[in-house]
């Protein structure tokens, strides 16, 4: 099935100058804005009080989010785990102290939402532990990054492809980071998560281009290699358009109907996929050409045998 009824003919390639302009103003301004505003980072980075509730019936979170707020507990963040009926809650940080006080104050207003509802455990997640998850989310982002490299590579042969591939799939999760920090929504683990399923929908998205762009040379060897990509993109264009298109129908109901919960998940995916497909189609084979890619880097090695001498 194709999106396009009749073959594109667009000129990606030509006017790559202006995409390295749009995709470094958003890298600097999404650096600017992580500088300067920060992210909004939650107990899982931060440290803080984890709470597990429990309710004869599934609560409305919504007003568990209220009663929380209206107790003086600012941030509270209330959400759903195991069962409909179970809830964690996480607060920032207190000292040790505090804490029973403020399961007695957190359990007052649990009962108001439901007279049944009792706090089942009540753990305090310290800086140091925030800290450690804070060195594990950043050392996941760099073994993929290090893994997509060398995937590319082990499946092209050939570092323009690699390279090209990698600073692509880097402008992705930067700018997400600099939404995050415009926006200021909670980042959490989900959505470390959510970068990380970004990374991998670009990479493969950006794979497809490449194999596409592979399956060209061997067909138009005397082609020039601007008129190549040009056309491996192309050829490509139907396909990414159509998944984009559902990826994002999906993403945009999980968005809305989801919850405040879900809803930093379901904005970093939504982001991510754009600027994945942005990438892909106009950054990662553009950076390849300017790093020299030429056809012979992606023609398999001609083995020469040796001559029979023998009658």
């Amino acid at each position: 099935m194709e999106f396009f009824k009749r073959k594109t003919n667009f000129r990606f390639m030509e006017p790559r100058k202006w995409w390295y302009a749009i995709a470094g103003a958003f890298v600097i301004g999404s650096f600017a804005l992580v500088a300067v505003r920060g992210l909004n980072l939650t107990v899982d980075f931060t440290g803080g009080v984890a709470i597990e509730a429990a309710f004869p019936n599934p609560p409305d979170l919504d007003a568990v989010r209220s009663g929380l707020e209206r107790a003086g507990f600012e941030d509270a963040q209330a959400q759903n785990f195991g069962t409909s009926r179970d809830v964690m809650i996480r607060l920032p940080p207190i000292d040790a102290e505090e804490a029973t006080q403020v399961r007695a104050r957190v359990e007052e207003v649990l009962k108001e939402v439901d007279p049944g509802a009792e706090v089942r455990d009540l753990s305090v997640v310290g800086p140091q532990i925030g800290a450690e998850l804070r060195e594990s989310a950043i050392w996941a982002f760099v073994f993929t990054v290090l893994g997509i490299f060398f995937y590319v590579l082990f499946r092209f042969h050939t570092w323009r492809l690699s390279a090209g591939a990698i600073i692509a799939t880097l402008f992705d999760p930067i700018v997400v980071l600099g939404f995050f920090a415009l926006t200021q929504m909670p980042f959490d683990l989900s959505v470390v998560a959510a970068i990380l399923a970004v990374i991998g929908y670009s990479l493969n998205d950006k794979v497809v281009i490449f194999d596409r762009i592979r399956e060209r040379f061997h067909l138009s060897r005397r082609l020039p290699v601007i008129q190549v990509l040009n056309e491996a993109i192309n050829e490509t264009l139907s396909r990414t358009v159509m998944t984009a298109f559902s990826v994002l129908i999906v993403l945009i109901a999980l968005y809305v109907f989801g919850g405040p919960v879900l809803q930093p998940f379901a904005a970093a995916l939504l982001v991510g996929v754009i600027l994945g497909h942005f990438s892909s189609i106009w950054v990662a084979s553009a950076l390849a050409l300017d790093f020299g890619l030429k056809i012979e880097h992606l023609l398999p090695v001609e083995r020469k045998h040796p001559v029979d001498n023998l009658p």
